[in-house]
């Protein structure tokens, strides 16, 4: 009996990245493989609330936060989905450094690396994001790249039909 598979995903909040969790729980329905979404993050040097400085919470506060969320997203990106989404094992893991390099590193000992075509940062345009292009040249498995077009599809598809969209 062979190991289930892992499809790790990079996930940062953006659309991109929701179109890349759809993609990665569709295609891990059709493997039987298990989703581990990977949210990286840094500290900031001082946390502010209103126009005071207050105590920073601990990097561990911060990573079962982060967690935490990422496993609510995880979950209504699966209830969107439905059918046998439903089923994908799914894991957060939350972790404190560069995207790239964390997704890099958990490819070591993924079947597939997922990301979305562009994050957070940078110009709005269809040029490849740094995490993506660091990714396909270090990952350490195949990595899928889901397109900008599949975050349009994704905003004007009925959840109904994400179920049996091609990915």
């Amino acid at each position: 009996m062979s190991k289930q598979q892992k499809i790790v995903v990079g996930v940062d909040g953006s659309d991109h990245s929701r179109a890349a969790v759809r993609h990665a729980l569709a295609e891990a329905a059709r493997r039987g493989a298990r989703v581990v979404a990977v949210r990286a993050f840094q500290m900031p040097e001082t946390w502010y609330e209103g126009y005071e400085v207050v105590v920073a919470p601990s990097p561990s506060e911060v990573t079962a936060n982060v967690e935490s969320r990422t496993r609510g997203m995880l979950r209504a990106v699966a209830e969107e989905l439905g059918g046998t989404a439903l089923a994908v094992p799914i894991e957060a893991v939350g972790l404190l450094g560069s995207p790239a390099k964390a997704l890099v590193e958990q490819s070591h000992d993924a079947d597939l690396l997922v990301v979305g075509h562009r994050g957070r940062g940078g110009l709005a345009s269809r040029v490849l994001g740094s995490v993506g292009l660091h990714v396909l040249l270090h990952a350490a498995c195949t990595v899928t790249v889901v397109p900008t077009t599949a975050v349009e599809e994704a905003v004007t598809e009925p959840a109904a039909d994400a179920a049996t969209a091609p990915a």
